[in-house]
Order: C-alpha cells, then sequence, then structure tokens
C-alpha cells in the first residue's frame, strides 16, 4: 500500500476570521476553494507558499454548529525562518501567543477556532531573547 499526503482537514466557525488568522497573520495562501450548495458547505484549501502539497482544508458549514475547543485534533506545525520574527508578527496582528519561544525553538498559538499551531524554529534554535524568554504561558496551547 502506498500512501500520499493531501490535506489535514480542520472544522471552522467563522470563515472570514479563520481566513484572517491563516492568511494574513500566519502567512498561509488560498490554494482553492469549493462552496457546496447541496452540503451547505464551503472547503478553502490553504498552504504555505511554495509547499501547495502540504496544505490545510478549512471546512466551514453554513448551518451553526458547535465543535468544542478542539484539543483532541492535536495541532498544525509549521517551520519559521526566525521564531521571534514571527510571533512579533503575530502579536502585533492581535494573536496571543500561548507559549512563547522562549527556548528559540517553539512557540505555540490558536486560531480563532482554538486549534493549536506549533511553530518551530528552523535548524538550530535562536539565541534566547526577551521579552520571550522570560514571557509566561498564556491559556492552554
Amino acid at each position: 500500500m502506498s500512501l500520499r499526503y493531501l490535506h489535514t482537514m480542520v472544522r471552522v466557525t467563522d470563515l472570514e476570521a479563520s481566513l484572517d488568522f491563516y492568511c494574513n497573520k500566519l502567512g498561509l495562501k488560498e490554494i482553492r476553494r469549493r462552496d457546496i450548495e447541496a452540503g451547505r458547505f464551503t472547503l478553502v484549501f490553504l498552504a504555505p507558499e511554495g509547499q501547495e502539497d502540504a496544505q490545510v482544508e478549512l471546512t466551514y458549514n453554513w448551518d451553526p454548529e458547535s465543535y468544542g475547543e478542539g484539543r483532541n485534533f492535536g495541532h498544525l506545525a509549521y517551520e519559521v525562518e526566525d521564531i521571534y520574527a514571527a510571533c512579533q508578527k503575530l502579536m502585533d496582528g492581535g494573536v496571543i501567543i500561548n507559549r512563547p519561544p522562549r527556548d528559540g525553538r517553539m512557540a505555540f498559538v490558536r486560531s480563532p477556532d482554538n486549534i493549536s499551531i506549533e511553530l518551530l524554529q528552523k535548524g538550530e534554535a535562536l539565541a534566547a531573547a526577551e521579552p520571550w524568554a522570560s514571557m509566561e504561558n498564556t491559556g492552554e496551547w
């Protein structure tokens, strides 16, 4: 049996807020979108620039549903060039850094639907730096 990764699906409750988070703040690009009138839902596929084979599928059901907190999902993980710059950009955009990159290597944030997103420093960890080194965790991650 041969397997090939296709995508990870995440249900979202507010498509515009989710697109703002995943695209404008996290930096993913919309690859394609499908409105399924008969099923009353929209699918939006996102990926990092140049990595169209690493897709996240946002599923937006037109009729409101409650999905809970999403902790049983685990997390999505993305490698970043500079963990400190990435976290600063997210903070400047109003995103809470739930687990700051105190170690210069790893941070966690959450989407508008409480999906955990892990950010990992590309290559070796950066040297510890303020304000990150002394920043406490906020909420769950």
